[in-house]
């Protein structure tokens, strides 16, 4: 299948900055991400019609997926066994940054007054009370709209294909 430059070019303008912090998070090393960045837009472009959910979900999982692979790649080099960290740290590492950012982006999509509740209880560690000053709204109000806003986040990892 000959390659569609304007697919991959869309993809990568779109999403290539975001996907590119995301891997420099991980690893500190700008080429290393550059290369996994081109590697995870090729790869989803090539898997296109098998994507459920949302792009950048499975953009960002690719590139986890990625990031492991070449670790793993890098630990059978007898040279960069006695140095390397951790395997597990680093898949734990990779792990909590995609948790991060896809829990970020599931929170985008929940309405404002959704998010502003759950951004000031479960991020700010503000107590309903202090919910309920701070957004100035009554705090039946805060605990009826946690509760929905719960619901609806969690439907949206489910649509984003998040397991639980």
């Amino acid at each position: 299948m000959p390659l569609d430059e304007d697919v991959v070019e869309s993809i990568y303008r779109e999403h290539g900055p975001a996907l590119r912090r995301f891997v420099a998070s991980a690893s500190h090393d700008p080429q290393m991400a550059e290369d996994v960045v081109q590697e995870t837009v090729l790869r989803v472009w090539q898997h296109a019609p098998d994507i459920n959910g949302s792009l950048r979900s499975y953009l960002y999982r690719t590139a986890r997926n990625i990031m492991i692979d070449n670790y793993r790649r890098a630990q059978r080099r007898p040279e960069s066994l006695e140095s390397g960290p951790d395997p597990a740290e680093v898949m734990e590492r990779v792990d909590d940054l995609l948790n991060r950012v896809l829990v970020e982006e599931a929170l985008l999509r929940l309405s404002k007054e959704h998010r502003d509740v759950l951004v000031a209880l479960h991020y700010r560690r503000f107590t309903v009370n202090e919910t309920a000053v701070q957004l100035n709204i009554p705090s039946g109000t805060v605990k009826s709209r946690a509760y929905y806003a719960v619901r609806a986040l969690r439907t949206i990892l489910d649509e984003m294909g998040v397991e639980r």
